[in-house]
């Protein structure tokens, strides 16, 4: 009958240690695996970091864009109601755009001598 000190049972034993060892090993390596995995996942995914950071700037850039567009419409909402309400707004356009004149007004031409 085998005791706990024979070469067998030491040599049992050790071979379980081992496949406990290997075990753990395996373990750790699977677990570091998968946390290496959701980290890259994390920054590169299609909901990662890089992504996040990449809809922040077009986010800005859309902001920015839309505070040009609407300072635009106000001075155009400006220019058009006056255009309606003030006559010498109508006037300065057609005088700087249609080089009209008033009647009883003289226009000179200059001529360069080159």
């Amino acid at each position: 009958m085998p005791t706990s000190h024979t070469p067998r049972a030491i040599h049992r034993k050790l071979d379980t240690a081992a496949r406990r060892a290997r075990n753990r090993r395996i373990l750790h390596l699977s677990l570091v695996f998968v946390a290496a995995v959701i980290v890259l996942d994390a920054l590169a995914g299609d909901r990662g970091l890089l992504a996040m950071l990449r809809v922040r700037r077009q986010h800005a850039a859309l902001a920015a864009a839309l505070a040009n567009d609407r300072a635009i419409n106000a001075r155009l909402a400006e220019q058009a109601r006056r255009l309606r309400d003030d006559p010498a707004a109508i006037e300065e356009v057609a005088r700087r755009e249609l080089g009209l004149i008033k009647p009883g007004e003289k226009v000179f031409i200059l001529k360069d001598k080159r």
